[in-house]
């Protein structure tokens, strides 16, 4: 089912009589489970047209390295396959999104996107749409309620948006039919030079990119892979999520949050196998698949500065202000921060998990932020060295739930809790904590056997 509130027009120019009917994918980068390209194919049926896919790789993706091109590369190539097993043509350029989107625009009786949120993705889609010669139009399908039907405005908190989104969930649970193509488009007729990314490391070499970090060595791209990791969580850990996710011993995650990031799976999807699993973890699981993930969206659609330290509420800035002078015992640089050189082995063992792999625990997530606030010289400039990081080598970094992680750290999406020096009324978070709930040295030592491993390829 492909609900009307999902689609938005983008122009008003008419529906051209050309080659084909263009679907531009961008933040939804999958073959299945995605309204974005079921609504292509019916239009493309409807109009009995070909359906063409095309996808630009633009070299300068702010703060995208080699780890995240690579993760996203081993999700397009599957992307294309899949897509060419269903009679559908998919074209990558090495090109800018919205440049490349432009280009095969001119032959398309319309385009069709998904729906993306951060500055630079709704920039592109503006680009594109003030200058095609027709019709644009934008299905959302990375979140399960579309966010400016679940709001009209920025929420600041999870228990404002959370009934908000709960009115509206059963209405949006629903399965997303796959529709067969009428017109094959793999042997159409196209006149660009189109960006090879069978072989992901020869494709990686022609990028013009950032190669300090490289790929990770615990996940790889792909829907397939993201589906692998889904079912060993439904079968082997949903049923303990509730009360053994925060513990970072543990491995009781989705670790899906880098395939939702690159669009490589469905939220609604992941949301309906939960659903099929009937265990008793469901809310709590909801509450951060939809809730937080959706809460996050909102927050980088309505808020501009969501990437500057101005996002956070003035209650927040002023506490850190008036504390900003407060004596740190310890005080840590940039550089002392990305080379695990602290006091604290579970703060370093938390960095080097990120390093080696991708991600970080998420219990240990909003620790690590915690003790940047509390090391650094002052408030502003912790803000500035946790997203660096965070966004440098989290597979999901650079996204919406990166940027309102970092912020809550800071005070974002929370309340106002006792005051204390250093954080003034913000959330504070210490080493005794973790040593009361959870068998914390556990956790360093299985971060010392990834080292040893050499896990960096």
């Amino acid at each position: 089912m492909i609900q009307k509130e999902r689609v938005q027009f983008l122009n008003q120019q008419p529906l051209q009589k050309r080659q084909y009917v263009l679907y531009w994918m961008q933040a939804s980068q999958r073959a299945e489970y995605n309204h974005a390209l079921e609504a292509a194919i019916l239009k493309a049926n409807e109009l009995n047209k070909p359906l063409l896919v095309i996808l630009g790789i633009t070299d300068n993706f702010p703060e995208a390295n080699e780890r995240h091109y690579r993760f996203m590369l081993e999700g397009l190539r599957e992307t294309q396959r899949v897509l060419k097993n269903r009679g559908i043509r998919m074209l990558i350029l090495h090109e800018s999104p919205e440049r490349a989107a432009l280009k095969v625009a001119s032959q398309a009786d319309l385009v069709i996107t998904d729906g993306g949120y951060l500055r630079i993705q709704r920039a592109w889609r503006i680009y594109v749409a003030e200058r095609v010669d027709c019709l644009m139009v934008q299905v959302e399908s990375d979140v399960v309620v579309p966010v400016q039907v679940a709001s009209q405005k920025e929420n600041y908190s999870a228990a404002t948006l959370r009934p908000r989104i709960n009115q509206r969930l059963e209405y949006f649970l629903k399965p997303l039919d796959s529709y067969h193509i009428k017109v094959a488009s793999l042997n159409q007729p196209l006149d660009f030079e189109e960006f090879d990314i069978s072989n992901v490391d020869t494709a990686l070499e022609k990028l013009s990119i950032d190669r300090n970090v490289r790929g990770s060595g615990l996940f790889k791209g792909g829907t397939s892979q993201a589906k692998i990791n889904l079912d060993n969580f439904l079968n082997l850990k949903f049923k303990d999520f509730t009360n053994l996710r925060n513990d970072p011993s543990l491995d009781y995650c989705s670790n899906m949050s880098p395939y939702l990031h690159f669009g490589q799976i469905s939220p609604l999807y992941i949301a309906l196998k939960a659903l099929e699993a009937d265990q008793p973890g469901v809310d709590k699981f909801f509450d951060e698949l939809i809730i937080r993930r959706e809460l996050s969206m909102n927050f980088v659609f309505f808020n501009s500065s969501y990437d500057h330290y101005e996002c956070l509420p003035d209650w927040a800035r002023a506490t850190l202000a008036e504390h900003q002078f407060d004596p740190r015992q310890y005080n840590y640089s940039l550089e002392e921060f990305e080379q695990a050189k602290t006091h604290d082995p579970y703060w370093n063992a938390a960095q080097m998990e990120m390093v080696l792999t991708g991600k970080m625990q998420g219990y240990m997530r909003m620790y690590w932020g915690k003790k940047i606030l509390e090391w650094s010289p002052e408030p502003e400039t912790a803000f500035k060295t946790a997203l660096y990081l965070n966004n440098k080598y989290e597979l999901d970094g650079r996204d919406p739930n990166g940027f309102a992680g970092v912020a809550w750290c800071f005070g974002k999406h929370d309340r106002a809790w006792p005051e204390r020096p250093v954080f003034g009324k913000i959330r504070y978070m210490n080493a005794g904590g973790l040593e009361r709930k959870f068998d914390i040295k556990k956790y360093v030592q299985k971060i010392e056997q990834l080292k040893n491993k050499h896990m960096i390829l």
